[in-house]
């Protein structure tokens, strides 16, 4: 039987195969794409700088745990682009599969914390992972304009698929936050 270091350092060593996953979303003003490894970085990053903008009843810590393990079911399951063409059910299916293999590598204990913080982000009901999704959202946007449209380009997007595929998440979560993003990113799509 293995000991409690040896799970949680197998878990940490597939973790790292989370910096191979690359997503549509360009990093450095579109010299590259981003990674998840990134992505997860950056966005807890994220809730630290604009905890300001959080509800009252938001744990930020809980927030940052959430962003630091949400994309982990990519390294078996894959990025699947918001703006991607993919079939939606067979992904949750994919990424359900995933979380059961990765976070099982680790103890008990924490295999069941880290899997309901991951379900609560998935499922965005709670305030904390309300606000956690906003910040998953907002960042690419940010991104694509740096990269003058990015993945936007790339995936023909629209002003209307942006409000409703990321616009309504991040204002739930975050209302100012989106005013002041979505009045930049509409520029771009005014071109």
């Amino acid at each position: 039987m293995s000991t409690r270091l040896e799970q949680q350092f197998l878990f940490l060593t597939q973790a790292d195969a989370l910096k191979k996953i690359l997503r549509a979303t360009p990093v450095l003003a579109g010299e590259r794409l981003e990674n998840s490894g990134e992505h997860s970085w950056h966005i807890a990053l994220y809730a630290m700088v604009l905890a300001d903008q959080a509800g009252p009843d938001v744990n930020i810590a809980r927030v940052i745990e959430m962003l630091l393990i949400h994309d982990i079911v990519e390294i078996d399951a894959g990025d699947a682009p918001l703006h991607g063409q993919h079939d939606p059910k067979t992904q949750v299916l994919a990424e359900e599969k995933a979380a059961d293999r990765l976070f099982g590598l680790l103890p008990p204990d924490q295999a069941t914390r880290f899997r309901a913080l991951w379900n609560e982000f998935e499922d965005a009901q709670t305030s904390d992972a309300i606000f956690a999704k906003a910040l998953d959202r907002v960042q690419p946007v940010l991104q694509n304009i740096a990269a003058g449209g990015g993945s936007w380009t790339d995936y023909n997007v629209t002003i209307e698929q942006l409000k409703s595929r990321v616009g309504d998440k991040v204002a739930k979560g975050a209302p100012k936050i989106w005013d002041f993003v979505h009045a930049k990113a509409r520029h771009f799509f005014n071109k």
